[in-house]
């Protein structure tokens, strides 16, 4: 299946990329808080943690550390793409690994990941995140709905 999830990857990396640079260059330059919509900003936030700033460190080696781990992740994901047989999680792990890499690129170029999408309800808010981070997320769901009802469906397939 890594005729459907490479491109998948490839895509997830180029959008991502593509609207961190729009971001960064146009919409942010200089940066501002920009309310798109009563619940929905756009922001320019540097997230130098993994999800939802976990883990965060402004040492010099953190984001190196985080480039390890997620590229180890990285690799293990594309191990197992390889061995798949079914589309649905095929292109899940395609989400999963050009989100992953989309924000290895980040912190690689700038020692931190690009996040702009912030939503919010009333005083509730949900952390700024950006097209990697929704691309492993959308990604995810597929796996565990893969999980739950992806099996069920492969058992009515097999021979009795």
């Amino acid at each position: 299946m890594l005729r459907l999830g490479v491109p998948i990857a490839i895509a997830a990396l180029a959008l991502d990329q593509l609207t961190k640079w729009l971001i960064l260059a146009v919409v942010m330059n200089p940066p501002q808080d920009i309310e798109v919509t009563p619940f929905f900003r756009l922001v320019l936030a540097w997230n130098r943690g993994i999800s939802f700033s976990l883990f965060r460190s402004d040492s010099p080696s953190g984001p190196w550390i985080f480039v390890g781990i997620a590229l180890v992740v990285v690799l293990g994901l594309v191990v197992w793409l390889a061995r798949l047989d079914r589309a649905w999680p095929a292109a899940a792990l395609g989400l999963i690994i050009g989100g992953a890499i989309g924000n290895v690129v980040d912190r690689i170029r700038f020692g931190a990941v690009v996040d702009f999408l912030y939503f919010h309800l009333e005083e509730y808010y949900w952390p700024a995140f950006n097209i990697a981070d929704s691309a492993i997320t959308v990604g995810v769901t597929l796996l565990v709905l893969d999980g739950l009802f992806g099996r069920a469906e492969k058992a009515k397939k097999a021979p009795n």
